[in-house]
């Protein structure tokens, strides 16, 4: 039996065999260089909804619309909508509607394209934050922005106007020019305590209702 090929190579008295790589890891790696463009493109590309966190926050949307049940209808009001802006996963929920249904006239990031730009200071409806749901519900200018109320369901409408409300100030760069008047900044959200003991407030007040049996 014939020896096997050895390289020219040779380190420290340490030899190195000639031994071919596959030919089918071969074609396996020009495929997977060949592949990676077009993985590239789709993935990576900037087309919306394509990416592992798009994916990961419809997922967590998906998951947080299956408990609406259990965290009941959420009032549309100055306090909830603002306490909204500052839990993570609601705000993502409202994500995920707002680029569902909201970018083909506010653009992807709110910037505004035939709907007004959302990342500024100006608005032409809103006065207080609660104005943003009752636009997204009733909608405004003679039909121009459409209402929304019966196609989201009410704690939608809410958490899309929490985020709304927490890109206001962002300035996305080439965002469309400033509409309708500047109005005052968003109150700061009540402290999440109050908020617990007026939760609790009206589980008694519900309980107080109910006839004895």
């Amino acid at each position: 039996m014939s020896e096997a090929p050895k390289t020219d190579h040779a380190y420290d008295g340490i030899e190195e065999f000639d031994n071919p790589l596959p030919g089918w890891w071969k074609w396996l790696f020009i495929g997977s260089i060949a592949f990676s463009p077009i993985y590239w493109m789709f993935y990576h590309g900037g087309a919306e909804g394509r990416s592992i966190q798009d994916g990961y926050d419809v997922a967590l949307a998906e998951n947080t619309r299956l408990q609406f049940a259990e965290m009941g209808e959420l009032v549309a009001d100055r306090d909830t909508i603002l306490r909204c802006t500052t839990k993570d996963n609601l705000l993502k929920v409202g994500k995920v509607v707002f680029k569902t249904n909201c970018i083909s006239c506010h653009g992807r990031d709110g910037e505004g394209k035939v709907g007004v730009n959302l990342t500024d200071n100006h608005y032409k409806n809103v006065r207080n934050i609660e104005d943003i749901a009752a636009v997204i519900a009733n909608g405004a200018a003679g039909n121009a922005m459409p209402a929304w109320a019966n196609r989201l369901h009410p704690n939608e409408v809410v958490l899309v106007s929490a985020y709304v409300a927490s890109i206001r100030g962002t300035f996305v760069e080439g965002g469309k020019s400033e509409e309708g008047k500047e109005i005052a900044p968003w109150p700061e959200p009540p402290p999440e305590e109050e908020a617990e003991e007026e939760s609790e407030d009206d589980s008694e007040k519900e309980t107080e209702k109910e006839p004895a049996q």
